[in-house]
């Protein structure tokens, strides 16, 4: 998934655990298979599903990993918006959990909500979010949207080596 805007070079970028394809290995072509399912709706005659069951304007279009996604993607435009250039060649990842999270929790742990990774010879610094654990620690929508900008924020911050409080006026202000 990715977003542009206006900024030339500015994406964000959020991890698909689906992207990793082995070397060597190919869809498999359509001919060969036929059409997809949806892509084939309706059978021969007539019949068979005609559309979408969930219209796009209605809030159970996109799922809780969607929006999740979403909201990560505007709390990092936002703050590329404030900060610019220092932000460019970021990737926010999503994960579900962080990894040894069984150990954590046999150690009494709090779980990590979020991890800065430092850039490598290969790629950019890298700040990803764990969305089962933020979910967690939310009761509503509104304070998992609070959250999640607070999370970038401080991770943004860490890699930045600056206060989150002088990166984003409104870091840990509730509306």
């Amino acid at each position: 998934m990715q977003s542009s805007h206006h900024v030339p070079g500015f994406t964000v970028r959020l991890a698909d655990p689906e992207s990793g394809q082995q070397a060597g290995s190919s869809k498999p072509s359509e001919s060969r298979l036929g059409k997809s399912f949806r892509a084939r709706r309706r059978n021969r005659h007539g019949r068979g599903l005609r559309g979408e069951l969930m219209l796009p304007t209605l809030p159970g279009y996109r799922t809780r990993s969607e929006r999740f996604d979403e909201m990560v993607m505007d709390s990092a435009q936002r703050l590329h918006d404030i900060w610019g250039k220092p932000l460019d060649g970021v990737r926010f990842a999503v994960d579900e959990i962080p990894q040894g999270l069984e150990q954590l929790v046999a150690d009494r742990t709090p779980a990590p909500m979020g991890l800065y990774e430092p850039a490598t010879a290969d790629e950019g610094p890298v700040i990803t979010l764990y969305r089962r654990v933020i979910e967690q620690a939310c009761g509503s929508r509104e304070e998992l949207q609070d959250l999640v900008h607070d999370v970038v924020v401080e991770r943004t911050a860490e890699m930045l080596g600056v206060a989150p409080e002088t990166l984003d006026p409104v870091y840990r202000r509730r509306y």
